[in-house]
């Protein structure tokens, strides 16, 4: 992984669990790493997160503020990115949000926010990064889909769809890419410990009476055969290894990480 020393990584919704973990393993391979999220954190919150991520390696380390609903927010955050001289060689297209709820009580304003970035999102950066990696022969983007691009849950009409449409999007820009030195490829991971599933966790504990590691056993065993989260590292590590060389010739792909969800 050495000649990551020379690449920047952008890794979206990076405050939260895959993204923290995917921005310290690219740091630890010396990347420039830029962090987004859409909060705005207080200077002492960003200065602990440069620090960290120095502190294992990381050759750079900036963070940039967006709410990726907006189309005028992400090409913002591109035009601040090339102002300060910084390409995006990498793109971790992670940031997601999450509702249950059976589609006859969605609030239709959140179904659509959803969809707009868990996919519309994905759609611009990606359409920003690939200037910087086409101009440069060279690329790699990482969409963090989901086991549910695959598959299908009840009460998840929103993300289901939204994740769906990423590993279709991931096909096609592979497509499109082909040959140029740029490899496209999507990542699904199945139930991961990460904040997003706390709401599900909760609704579980009340259901059954149990303690919490009672409800995440009851909940993740339903649907996935080993039965336990998977840690936010796991999935990291998988991304790391998209962002390589050795996986210049893998593009195109969605490759599960579900602890046997999606084998039948």
């Amino acid at each position: 992984m050495s000649h990551l020393n020379g690449k920047s990584v952008l890794v979206t919704g990076a405050l939260g669990g895959i993204g923290s973990a995917i921005c310290l393993a690219y740091a630890q391979q010396g990347a420039a790493v830029i962090a987004h999220d859409r909060v705005e954190p207080t200077d002492e919150a960003i200065a602990s997160l440069r620090d960290r991520l120095l502190s294992v390696g990381a050759r750079e380390v900036s963070y940039q503020q967006a709410d990726l609903g907006s189309r005028q927010e992400i090409h913002a955050m591109f035009s601040r990115l090339r102002e300060e001289g910084r390409d995006v060689d990498i793109l971790v297209n992670n940031a997601a949000i999450q509702k249950t709820s059976p589609i006859a009580d969605f609030p239709d304003d959140l179904w659509e926010s959803i969809v707009a970035i868990n996919l519309v999102a994905v759609y611009h950066c990606t359409k920003q990064a690939l200037v910087d990696m086409r101009r440069k022969g060279w690329g790699r983007i990482i969409n963090i889909a989901s086991v549910h691009g695959l598959v299908a849950s009840v009460d998840k009409s929103a993300y289901v769809a939204a994740k769906h449409g990423v590993v279709g999007f991931t096909r096609e820009v592979a497509l499109e890419t082909a040959g140029q030195g740029i490899a496209v490829n999507a990542i699904c991971p199945g139930w991961t410990d990460t904040p997003i599933i706390a709401p599900q966790i909760e609704a579980r504990q009340q259901q059954i009476g149990g303690s919490r590691e009672d409800a995440i056993r009851h909940l993740v065993s339903e649907k996935q055969p080993d039965g336990g989260l998977i840690p936010p590292a796991h999935v990291a590590e998988l991304a790391l290894y998209l962002g390589g060389e050795s996986a210049r010739h893998i593009t195109g792909t969605a490759m599960p990480i579900d602890g046997g969800w999606t084998c039948v």
